[in-house]
């Protein structure tokens, strides 16, 4: 059956609206990047570059690394806009465009996000890199979907009950990475980590300027937590989104963290840029070897 017009919309040249990409603009391989403007630090060590288009915080370019085809696309902050790229990239190879029909042939893609991230555990230093092996979002974007049979409920209970959850809030829902993925880019200069994904930058992961938040103990509560021996390691806002709508949607995700900060011990990175740099080095160099 045709999706409607007014579920999958589409542009006058036939690109999908956010992104404002068409079919032959997919690569099996997807970087995500929240800045737009680090769309073109990561495409600046391309070999090649096929195709470049920006709409709104959407910028994607298109190339290749070592001969490597990958797709360079900023998401913007948070897991609303996470919401619109996945699906928007899915649609892409997995829907007909002309005739709206889903295809009979799954398409998966590897979605690699490199990003920065807050450590909350006083012993992860600044300027590391953390692979996030499962996260837990505190927004609601993966409650809007039928998605029970992929999230962790003891997990989810026992963090509930530890953080004296508040009802008013979002129920929070744990999800993991593509362990497979995951293997592919472990090394010993990888931590691995449990990421708690917030709806925010200030008062959601406890940051406070001129308003109170209403847990002042989040962030330390966050850092006491524990299951099976895990414990949460840094904050950020994008990666429970990732994982949840790429297991969802047939698709392999992990996300690579730049710590900038340590929140536990108010340290913040002295070189962020060439932190930065040396994550975006070292992911384009495993996936030239996948």
């Amino acid at each position: 059956m045709a999706i409607p017009s007014s579920e999958l919309i589409l542009n006058p040249d036939g690109s999908i609206y956010h992104l404002h990409l068409r079919p032959e603009h997919m690569s099996p391989t997807i970087i995500t990047v929240g800045d737009p403007d680090r769309v073109d630090t990561v495409t600046s060590y391309f070999d090649t570059i096929t195709h470049t288009v920006q709409r709104r915080e959407f910028k994607t370019t298109v190339g290749t690394y070592k001969g490597k085809a990958i797709t360079v696309i900023s998401t913007g902050i948070g897991t609303d806009n996470i919401d619109i790229v996945l699906n928007e990239l899915d649609a892409l190879v997995n829907i007909d465009l002309e005739t709206r029909v889903v295809k009979d042939t799954h398409t998966k893609l590897d979605v690699i996000r490199i990003g920065t991230s807050g450590a909350i555990q006083d012993n992860i230093p600044t300027d590391s890199f953390l692979v996030s092996d499962m996260a837990i979002g505190l927004d609601a974007l993966l409650h809007f979907y039928d998605s029970t049979a992929i999230q962790h409920y003891d997990m989810q209970k026992a963090f509930v009950n530890h953080m004296n959850w508040s009802p008013q809030k979002s129920e929070p829902y744990v999800v993991t990475c593509d362990r497979d993925l995951a293997t592919h880019f472990m090394s010993d200069q990888i931590i691995k980590g449990i990421t708690a994904t917030n709806i925010g930058f200030y008062g959601p992961q406890g940051r406070v300027l001129r308003l109170q938040t209403s847990d002042p103990s989040m962030n330390e509560k966050l850092g006491e937590f524990r299951f099976r021996e895990s414990k949460i390691t840094n904050l950020e806002m994008e990666t429970a989104g990732i994982y949840g709508l790429c297991k969802l949607l047939g698709h392999r995700a992990l996300s690579l963290n730049a710590i900038l900060a340590n929140r536990a011990t108010g340290v913040f990175s002295k070189q962020p840029s060439k932190t930065i740099n040396e994550l975006i080095i070292y992911t384009l160099d495993r996936i030239a070897t996948m």
